[in-house]
């Protein structure tokens, strides 16, 4: 019965690591729109819910894998030679996992730096094309009390 739960946290650490991978790809993806100039708004938000749905996973897996594990710590500790080999495999992935949610935070933090540039180009962006409008506002106003009339297109028939 143990090796069966034991079988099961190895798998549940593999799923982990392939949950991870899947993050470190949408990072990138992030990364590469985030330097778009031509993102939209709902391509982003995509990867953004990607992301939080393979989040949702990983603390299910996590879950999982700590009730596992309290069910087998005492068969494990007791009989470490037993289990030396699985042992081994879970240290593995843990140090993979591990090396992987670094690689992760880095990617986060980068693509952090690079939405605050992102939000801070758009609120330029948008401040420019406010004060443009406000320009050309006043301009057709002041322009309309000085008896400008707009051109009118030339009517063809004479």
């Amino acid at each position: 019965m143990e090796q069966t739960y034991i079988d099961i946290m190895i798998q549940s650490l593999e799923k982990k690591e392939q949950v991870l991978d899947r993050i470190i790809e949408l990072d990138i993806k992030q990364k590469n729109q985030l330097e778009d100039p031509q993102l939209t708004p709902d391509d982003f938000d995509e990867v953004v819910e990607a992301k939080s749905r393979l989040i949702d996973q990983l603390n299910n897996l996590d879950s999982g894998f700590e009730k596992l594990f309290e069910r087998t710590k005492e068969e494990l500790n007791g009989h470490k030679e037993d289990y030396k080999e699985q042992i081994r495999t879970m240290q593995e992935h843990i140090r993979s996992i591990t090396d992987k949610s670094v690689k992760i935070q880095s990617q986060e933090a980068r693509n952090k730096d690079l939405m605050t540039l992102k939000f801070t180009s758009i609120k330029k962006q948008a401040r420019e094309v406010r004060v443009g409008t406000q320009a050309a506002s006043r301009y057709y106003k002041s322009m309309s009390g000085t008896g400008y009339m707009e051109p009118q297109f030339m009517d063809n028939k004479k």
